[in-house]
């Protein structure tokens, strides 16, 4: 008899479709679905629970995921979004079966996963853990401003501002907590812990620089990130994706595979990522380990989660290097053989390249487009944004509507501006990232023309957009 896996939905993730096709290869599909599964989602699956309608946090939460395993006879838990970490893994310990394990909390709550990183001596920027004006007043006494503010359970750089001088605190406080509250309230977010809206932490900006990692006209940004898998507590590096550098506050616009790093350095990486997921003490999942590059060959953890990363990461390492990472994790939760990668994979394993791009309404130095105009992937001219080689497409699961006003960039806003995410291939990573800078800085012309000559203005006025 097949096995039985209970995939637990929520937004945010790799792209369901890619997942759910991973997953059906391994074992019989039942999905808990607290939001919408996309079209066409449901052919790979032998039942949906739907659960979209019901805001759980906390027990009532793991409750429900307990109560749909029984329900299915799951003989796996599976979740693949940020917001199921936690939940998941609490009802995994519940059941008795594998999973993130019982601190998977230290890779979801930032405030955790500092004091662990502290503890275990994994290089870090200073911090406190806030939970008012107040305290955010007292941090900036005690640590060298500037100063990022961040959600403790936000993703996707949802609620982060840099506060630089003491005037800007409360307001900054007002924003941050007013962005969380909105974003769970709209579903923009799921935020799974009662209260999770007011728990902060403040830390001081780590001095990223290319020097020493990259040549000066790389294109490339101060940071990175390691992906991999757990394996009943052995961590396996699987590979590197590189950056370009992040829009104001920090937000993410672009990962590569593969990385271009020389051998050596990469090791250097791989090591840190090693001892940051060792000391969160995970036991059965994916992991996303992002990491800030200092002068000197230094590094410093950002942060680290319990869960692949989103967007289509999983479809660039597949593509570059082969690997079915979904495929591994379903076969470590099922109990079967697993053949995780038996080093970090680079450039030298590598076939092409392979990116995911951010769908906003900002060019690539983060200035704001100057039109507000209504997305519509059929309008524009793709190949006129790419170098012939190159394919372009959008990832439907995670982006907005046709006939949807592009949202605008706010920089508190983080997935709330998010419009969507564009899937490039390429030959190779220098061709790949002359193309990532071309989209992000063509594409207002490129919709408002293709608007134009479609016999529209593409601007919020025309009827689709109400």
């Amino acid at each position: 008899m097949k096995k039985r896996i209970l995939l637990v939905h929520s937004r945010s993730g790799p792209p369901l479709d890619f997942a759910l096709r991973r997953l059906a290869a391994r074992a019989e599909v039942h999905v808990l679905a607290f939001h919408p599964l996309p079209a066409g989602a449901e052919e790979y699956c032998a039942s949906v629970i739907p659960a979209h309608e019901r805001r759980l946090k906390g027990d009532a939460l793991v409750d429900a995921i307990v109560e749909a395993a029984g329900r299915v006879g799951a003989d796996a838990l599976c979740g693949l979004s940020e917001y199921t970490v936690v939940p998941v893994a609490e009802a995994a310990e519940r059941l008795g079966l594998p999973g993130p394990g019982p601190v998977a909390a230290a890779s979801r709550d930032k405030r955790l996963m500092r004091a662990a990183w502290e503890k275990a001596g994994v290089p870090q920027p200073a911090y406190r853990t806030v939970a008012s004006a107040a305290d955010l007043h007292r941090a900036f006494d005690e640590l060298q401003p500037p100063l990022l503010l961040k959600s403790a359970w936000g993703a996707g750089s949802t609620a982060q501002l840099v506060v630089s001088r003491e005037e800007e605190i409360d307001p900054a406080w007002e924003e941050v907590t007013a962005v969380m509250t909105a974003a769970d309230a709209a579903g923009v977010v799921m935020l799974e812990v009662p209260g999770a809206e007011d728990d902060f932490l403040v830390e001081e900006i780590i001095p990223g620089t290319t020097q020493s990692w990259w040549a000066d006209d790389s294109g490339y940004g101060d940071y990175l990130s390691v992906e991999g898998i757990v394996i009943e507590g052995e961590y396996h590096p699987v590979c590197i994706t590189s950056r370009l550098p992040t829009i104001p506050p920090f937000m993410e616009l672009c990962n590569i595979a593969p990385c271009e790093l020389a051998g050596p350095l990469q090791r250097e990486i791989e090591s840190v990522a090693r001892a940051a997921v060792d000391a969160l003490g995970l036991r059965t999942c994916g992991t996303h380990t992002e990491i800030k590059l200092m002068r000197d060959g230094g590094l410093a953890l950002i942060e680290s989660a319990a869960r692949f990363g989103g967007a289509a990461i999983l479809a660039q390492i597949e593509h570059v290097y082969g690997c079915d990472l979904v495929g591994t994790l379903a076969d470590a939760l099922l109990g079967l053989p697993t053949d995780p990668p038996v080093s970090m994979l680079a450039q030298g394993d590598a076939t092409g390249a392979a990116c995911t791009l951010s769908l906003l309404a900002t060019n690539a130095v983060g200035q704001p487009w100057s039109r507000d105009l209504i997305w519509d992937t059929h309008v524009v001219d793709w190949p006129s944004l790419v170098t012939p080689g190159t394919t372009i497409e959008t990832v439907p699961g995670l982006t907005i509507a046709d006939g949807t006003p592009m949202p605008k960039y706010e920089r508190s806003g983080g997935k709330m501006v998010l419009g969507g995410v564009l899937y490039l291939k390429s030959p190779d990573s220098k061709t790949l990232l002359h193309d990532a800078y071309t989209v992000l800085n063509g594409l207002e012309d490129a919709l408002a023309r293709g608007w134009q000559q479609a016999g529209g203005s593409g601007g919020h006025e025309q009827g689709t957009s109400e």
